[in-house]
């Protein structure tokens, strides 16, 4: 048999420490953009974020809808057209309905050059049976996202949260896991810690955009729970 030569063996005893995967950045001085925050998910999130000490913009199509969600949960939110607050925003989340996705993305392409955008919309349908999942072209609202958004960075995250939880003053913890997907590891680390900002959420990343679908989808099983139970149910991951 033959012994590894010395070279080898120090480059082996030498090599860097695997990187705690809950050690993540310090985001408490960026700002989040959240495109379509005067409706209820992305007006529950500004809301969470900015309780937590975060900087939050509003964005809406019209300027003077932003600023008067803003002005309603006060906590320093600022209000402002949607191509004012994708150029202010260090992080953009995008909460806007389904059906206005696309066109939404399209018409901030430009504004959304070289930022960290959020996807959070989930492509359902409902009829008679309930809530049902979408199969988007593109695969996922995040893949959609980040074909019509070639020169930023597109996340996929904040699908399983209750905008009626998010809102509600009263409530000190969300008991939840928010799941992170992306295709670079150190921004899905910057949403990881912006989830880690509001009380009772772990961050944790879940796989690329490619694996969006799943997790997108599983909204409409959740829609199914609380119709059931009359409840808010949200994600919990074991044994992580």
């Amino acid at each position: 048999m033959t012994s590894p030569s010395p070279e080898s063996s120090s480059a082996s005893s030498s090599a860097a420490p695997k990187k705690d995967p809950w050690d993540l950045p310090d985001v408490s001085g960026l700002t989040v953009g959240v495109l379509g925050g005067t409706g209820d998910q992305g007006r529950g999130l500004a809301y969470r974020l900015a309780r937590a000490g975060q900087s939050v913009i509003i964005g809406s199509r019209a300027a003077e809808r932003a600023q008067q969600a803003a002005d309603e949960l006060g906590s320093g939110v600022e209000g402002a057209e949607n191509a004012e607050c994708a150029r202010r925003s260090d992080v953009v989340i995008v909460a806007v309905p389904w059906d206005g996705h696309a066109r939404t993305l399209e018409a901030l392409r430009e504004d959304l050059r070289g930022k960290l955008v959020v996807d959070c919309v989930n492509p359902l349908g409902f009829d008679k049976k309930g809530a049902y999942a979408i199969r988007p072209e593109e695969g996922s609202a995040a893949q959609q996202a980040a074909a019509l958004l070639p020169d930023s960075r597109v996340t996929a995250a904040f699908h399983h949260l209750s905008a009626v939880l998010l809102s509600d003053a009263s409530v000190e913890k969300i008991d939840t896991d928010v799941m992170v997907l992306g295709e670079v590891r150190e921004d899905c680390a910057v949403v990881q810690a912006l989830a880690e900002r509001i009380p009772g959420m772990r961050g944790i990343f879940a796989g690329r955009l490619r694996n969006a679908h799943q997790v997108e989808s599983l909204v409409a099983n959740l829609v199914s729970v609380n119709r059931r139970y009359k409840v808010h149910a949200g994600i919990r991951l074991t044994d992580v």
